[in-house]
């Protein structure tokens, strides 16, 4: 597992001071033999969550698995004209961009995909953690 770590200091006007931690890490979730086929999705298990991976026409993508709406598994899903349709109500994603047509204020978090020689990794959210001092 690949890390790196990004510190930042907060300073409050009560003299209260924070830590935090944001670390970053490259999660292998399988080969390219595992991802799947053009025009599917499918689900991999990253660190204790599932992340939908998507093939749109080649370009493989990587996203929250958990749809938004009522917390369907878009890895179950499908792809209709390079969306992710959400396999409980037919609610369509982005991959590229996460975004819904239904809900502006609606998006799938998108996750960076790396692929180095046979294997396949995703890069999740930073997780920051307050540390008080």
């Amino acid at each position: 597992m690949k890390k790196s770590l990004v510190e930042y200091e907060l300073e409050f006007s009560t003299g209260t001071r924070f830590q935090m931690q944001s670390k970053t890490a490259l999660i292998k979730i399988g080969t390219r033999t595992d991802l799947p086929e053009p025009g599917t999705v499918k689900e991999f298990l990253a660190r204790g969550r599932f992340v939908c991976v998507a093939n749109v026409d080649g370009e493989i993508c990587a996203m929250d698995n958990v749809c938004p709406h009522w917390g369907g598994p878009l890895g179950q899903g499908k792809i209709e004209n390079g969306k992710i349709i959400c396999p409980w109500h037919g609610w369509q994603y982005d991959p590229k961009t996460g975004k819904t047509p239904r809900k502006a204020d609606v998006r799938l978090t998108i996750f960076k995909l790396e692929i180095e020689g046979d294997d396949v990794f995703v890069e999740l959210e930073p997780q920051a953690q307050l540390n008080p001092k």
